[in-house]
């Protein structure tokens, strides 16, 4: 006999990726396109698209900070930093960045080199252009934060990424600056093999005020 009190069998549910100011995986937000336009010929990145649509988003923990990256179709990410739990006042920092080059890392040496001699310098030059390194330390050389990013796809997978960065930054104007990360980014599969790459992206402040949300 057929049992109309019979419990439907629940789908598994996969990994939660996270939000933050109503950014989620596969909406799209527009950004104030005027500021975007005014900002434009002083700056690496070119002709930066005012709409973009979420593709993967990563998460770091650190202490109690989070920091979150919403990847998009422009090359770019949204990193939004937040201090406590995943909440809009609780955001400090949002800046969105861009892809300048991403760059093989084929041996040990070349690595060892970059994070102890390369990435964590007093200055950096990019396209003639001169940032200033923003963490500072008592030495001249500042060992590379490290950090471990979850990334969560729109196909429902998960990776691991571990990365360490440098942050620097520039003057384009009185009021505003274009940041500069540079990021020696690991992967190991399940496999153990390893593959190791230099990411450079250019980025600017972008005040939550200054981003429409859309579903």
């Amino acid at each position: 006999m057929f049992n109309l009190f019979k419990k439907k069998e629940s789908k598994p549910q996969g990994p939660v990726s996270p939000e933050v100011m109503g950014l989620r995986l596969g909406c799209s937000f527009e950004l104030d396109a005027l500021h975007l336009k005014l900002l434009d010929p002083h700056l690496v990145t070119e002709r930066i698209n005012p709409t973009q649509v979420i593709e993967a988003v990563g998460r770091v923990d650190l202490d109690d900070t989070t920091i979150l990256r919403f990847y998009t179709d422009d090359e770019a990410f949204l990193q939004v930093v937040v201090q406590g739990t995943l909440e809009e006042d609780n955001v400090i920092d949002v800046k969105l960045f861009h892809f300048y080059d991403t760059m093989d890392v084929s041996s040990q040496s070349e690595w060892d080199q970059l994070l102890k001699q390369k990435i964590g310098v007093p200055n950096y030059e990019l396209q003639g252009h001169a940032y200033a390194r923003v963490w500072q330390s008592a030495s001249e050389y500042h060992a590379p934060v490290a950090m471990t990013e979850k990334t969560f796809a729109e196909n429902g997978t998960v990776s691991r990424t571990d990365q360490f960065m440098m942050l620097f930054e520039r003057h384009v104007d009185a009021d505003n600056t274009e940041s500069l990360l540079l990021s020696a980014e690991e992967v190991i599969d399940e496999h153990n093999n390893v593959s190791r790459c230099l990411v450079i992206s250019t980025g600017i402040v972008v005040a939550p005020s200054q981003i429409t949300i859309h579903g």
